[in-house]
């Protein structure tokens, strides 16, 4: 959770501090973009990627207030609320909707077949029928996706390097949250003859019951299935499996920074700056379905040295030579 006066740095220093493109000072009527936030604020939701988002549109030129108008909805962290935001949006005419989560991507595809939408998400588009492909997505929806299939095994894998005698695994993960990772972990268990234990989660609630059953079958570690669920719960598993002396394992640095031993995932700062690049080409007559939905290009390995050291465990300074990032 990110202090107001730590964000307000980011945006007033970092933010302020790249020059205006010419090609985005345009007179006449500033462009408008409606902007749909899961959270209260950006002080509640994911700070660090609202502001690389902004970060991206000042690159190219826009500021909101100066060179560009928007329109925020907050849905307080409600997805029920996601639906009726979407569609205030839509019926003022922006010229683009922007947003990050495949929820408030699906609530914007509900509220229109015509304005244009920007989104990041950890869902995938084509699976959850946001998009035809990934390479051409037809419609009006384009955007970033934080999903790259292989990184999922890659966890197990991580498991296998801290633990090399371990055999019992347990997975955390949403069924609703559409994405590729625990197939990828299933068959990645398989070959390397990992025990696998399946704790799904549909709300915060499964929370009381999911760690405790990982705890009667001795599992060795918790890979924590990255999304929007397990994310907003995240702080309360990892908090659960260490009163249980359970390492976990994820996706996102959050995870890391929260506790977890380890994660390995995309960079999702540097993929929501890029959707700047998309709101810009829109603004500048780029059709949405022609424009292709990216998929991470960076990736991090995240290692917290501190909780290895609080559950006893010794990382293998291999890993360690590895890591993009070191929690002492």
């Amino acid at each position: 959770m990110m202090e107001r006066r730590t964000f307000m740095a980011l945006v007033s220093g970092g933010l302020l501090a790249v020059p205006l493109t010419a090609e985005a000072q345009q007179p006449g009527r500033r462009p408008r973009i409606g902007w749909l936030v899961f959270g209260a604020s950006f002080t509640e939701t994911s700070p660090v990627l609202e502001a690389a988002v902004l970060r991206g549109l000042r690159e190219r030129g826009y500021v909101d207030g100066k060179t560009l108008a928007i329109e925020y909805r907050y849905a307080q962290g409600r997805p029920e609320r996601l639906p009726e935001l979407a569609a205030d949006l839509a019926s003022l005419k922006v010229e683009v909707l922007l947003g990050i989560g495949g929820d408030v991507a699906g609530a914007f595809k509900k509220a229109t077949s015509t304005v244009p939408i920007v989104v990041g998400m950890s869902t995938d588009p084509v699976r959850s029928r946001l998009a035809a492909s990934l390479a051409h997505p037809g419609g009006n929806l384009t955007g970033i996706t934080f999903l790259f299939d292989e990184l999922a095994a890659k966890r197990v894998e991580l498991f296998r390097e801290i633990m090399p005698q371990g055999s019992r695994l347990a997975v955390l993960w949403d069924p609703t949250h559409v994405d590729n990772d625990f197939a990828e972990v299933q068959g990645a268990a398989r070959r390397l003859g990992i025990q696998l234990q399946s704790l799904e989660i549909h709300g915060p609630g499964d929370l009381d019951t999911a760690v405790p059953a990982a705890v009667q079958a001795r599992a060795e570690a918790l890979i924590v299935v990255p999304g929007r669920l397990t994310a907003f719960v995240g702080q309360r598993i990892v908090d659960a499996a260490g009163q249980h002396h359970i390492p976990v394992i994820s996706g996102w640095r959050e995870f890391a920074l929260g506790g977890a031993v380890a994660t390995y995932g995309p960079n999702r700062v540097e993929s929501a700056e890029r959707l700047g690049s998309y709101v810009d080409k829109i603004l500048k007559g780029a059709k949405p379905g022609d424009l292709p939905i990216e998929q991470p290009t960076k990736f991090e390995l995240v290692i917290n040295l501190k909780t290895a050291k609080a559950l006893g465990l010794t990382i293998p300074p291999s890993l360690l030579g590895r890591a993009d990032e070191v929690i002492q």
